[in-house]
């Protein structure tokens, strides 16, 4: 359906490293790589950096969530491979920003920001980071960045293309 839709100018998949991985690892890049996206992980947490960064994925998508400090210092792990490293949805994870690294990629998503008081969660923090505008595309009907958009707008937020 992704490949189908064409809904951004960059695709990445980038499914749970816990649910997939690592017992998948030859299918699931087999798969990605066919439609020609690029190969990412989503990391749920500190518990499995270390075995997601054992593989070939292009970029990270990193769960911190916000009163566990190991995941802070597994997000400077994931950071030191070189490979981009994106904090997902960081109003749904209760993400601390202000403990996060500046110039970090930090996703604004239309999956969940709409739940959330976005504006004062993300406004301290515009000029912190390098932000990335997600369709989370977990359902059809998300394939769009429009409220993604619409908050980067609101925000006066550049976006940050990775590839």
């Amino acid at each position: 359906m992704v490949a189908f839709a064409k809904h951004a100018e960059i695709v990445g998949i980038s499914d749970h490293f816990e649910m997939f991985m690592p017992d998948n690892w030859d299918n699931y890049k087999k798969e990605v790589k066919k439609y020609g996206f690029h190969l990412g992980i989503e990391v749920n947490g500190h518990e499995s950096v270390e075995q997601a960064l054992k593989f070939e994925f292009e970029y990270f998508i990193y769960h911190c969530w916000g009163d566990v400090s190991e995941d802070y210092t597994a997000l400077k792990k994931l950071q030191l491979s070189g490979k981009p490293v994106i904090v997902a949805h960081p109003y749904a994870t209760n993400t601390d920003l202000s403990k996060i690294p500046e110039g970090s990629l930090v996703e604004i998503n239309n999956r969940y920001v709409w739940r959330y008081d976005w504006k004062s969660f993300l406004s301290p923090f515009v000029n912190k980071f390098k932000w990335i505008l997600s369709s989370d595309a977990h359902q059809p009907n998300w394939l769009n960045q429009q409220i993604a958009l619409r908050v980067a707008e609101e925000l006066k937020i550049t976006e940050t293309l990775l590839f």
